[in-house]
């Protein structure tokens, strides 16, 4: 199984953008990826202390070496989704935007529409 790297907002409204990557980890599971959702560490750490989501920031961006994509989810890109993104970048990973659209048909149709790129 591949690896996906979810990239979504975390800061912000928490609870809500935690309830919003459960979703968005099914969606990928849906597609027949393992997710790999940084936001766990945000159950562990509090995120409005700058230190702690320092460090959140750090060992989520350090998943990235074990994904194979990643999939930007919402509509906002926030300054650490950037952070992620142009770390992908550099590690040469598929990116792909996940839109509202994409949500809405479900994971195994839009596996099934656009298919697994291979790497």
């Amino acid at each position: 199984m591949r690896n996906v790297y979810v990239c979504s907002p975390l800061r912000g409204n928490i609870t809500e953008n935690l309830a919003k990557v459960r979703q968005y980890g099914k969606f990928v599971l849906e597609c027949g990826m393992a997710p790999v959702i940084p936001h766990f560490y945000a159950e562990i750490l509090d995120d409005t202390v700058d230190e702690e989501r320092a460090l959140g920031m750090t060992a989520g961006t350090s998943l990235l070496f074990r994904a194979d994509e990643l999939w930007v989810f919402g509509d906002k890109i926030t300054e650490g989704m950037k952070k992620e993104i142009t770390f992908a970048e550099h590690l040469k990973l598929v990116i792909r935007k996940i839109s509202d659209k994409d949500l809405e048909i479900g994971g195994k149709k839009y596996a099934k529409k656009y298919g697994k790129k291979k790497k």
